[in-house]
């Protein structure tokens, strides 16, 4: 996405933030800004029972597309559909994606009836509609520059996206990468999940990432769409380790072999492996202390 249409984006998303009075509320209240949007939001109706007429107008292609929708924005009915079956935090960022079509200037005079399915809301589409939408919907969800403010008054540990998940109402999914894409620090994430093919002893990469400084130092990391058992993190995977912050791996980077340290968090749906430098500072003395964790 051109640097020109971020900026654009984030002065409607500020603008749609201070008009519905959600600037500086936590968690971010969705809700209100769906009602300054003049939207409302239906979670109860199936695909199958959205009103005739919307199906009608729709090509048989986007029909079998919808058959894996997580979201619709109805333009005439002022109505936004949601995938009942949706985590309620992925229910607020499908929220406030649909929110960005219709909010976003360029995009307000194109189509009647806009749907998503996983494909449009994964923040790496090349769709550019829907790569304008996602940006939006993290922009707004995340309250723009708030989430650095807050990311920087906390230690490099995966407890603080984990917090700012619960601080800002997202999914610890989206927390952790914004959190990792915007650090200063040198660190990268790893996001594991089931394997596609039933594969003894294997887990696949869902997706990685990596600060600007972690480029900087090691390059980019290229890892192969299945990993074995070698590698102590896909040890914890297949064992369904909850949570550690002990492991650690040695790699060949652009800076030759290097020892790191990684932090380990499993949600049911994906494992996330918060991969630092042995050794990379950590100046806070904010000491996070997660629901349910013994002081």
């Amino acid at each position: 996405m051109k640097k020109a249409s971020r900026m654009d984006i984030e002065l409607v998303s500020f603008d749609m933030l201070k008009q519905s009075k959600a600037l500086g509320v936590f968690p971010t209240p969705v809700e209100s800004i769906i009602r300054y949007s003049q939207l409302s939001v239906d979670t109860k109706t199936d695909i199958t029972n959205i009103p005739k007429n919307y199906l009608s107008r729709t090509s048989e292609a986007l029909k079998r597309a919808l058959r894996k929708w997580r979201g619709a924005l109805d333009r005439r009915e002022k109505v936004v559909y949601i995938d009942p079956n949706q985590p309620e935090p992925r229910k607020k960022f499908i929220q406030l994606h649909e929110v960005g079509h219709e909010a976003l200037p360029w995009q307000r005079q194109t189509y009647e009836y806009m749907e998503d399915d996983d494909s449009t809301i994964d923040p790496d589409t090349h769709d550019e509609f829907e790569a304008e939408a996602n940006y939006f919907a993290s922009a707004t969800l995340f309250q723009l520059d708030r989430f650095e403010e807050e990311m920087k008054k906390l230690p490099l540990e995966i407890k603080s996206p984990m917090y700012l998940s619960k601080f800002f109402g997202s999914s610890t999914h989206a927390a952790i990468r914004r959190y990792v894409e915007y650090s200063s620090k040198r660190c990268a994430l790893l996001v594991l999940k089931d394997p596609e093919h039933t594969i003894s002893g294997s887990c696949d990469v869902r997706n990685y990432f990596q600060s600007s400084s972690f480029t900087h130092e090691f390059g980019e990391i290229t890892w192969q769409k299945t990993l074995g058992i070698e590698w102590t993190f896909v040890q914890d995977y297949l064992k369904k380790r909850k949570f550690h912050t002990e492991g650690q791996f040695s790699l060949v980077t652009g800076d030759g072999l290097t020892t790191f340290q990684y932090h380990y968090f499993y949600n049911t749906y994906n494992a996330f492996v918060l991969i630092m430098p042995v050794g990379e500072k950590n100046n806070s003395r904010t000491k996070i202390i997660l629901r349910g964790e013994a002081q």
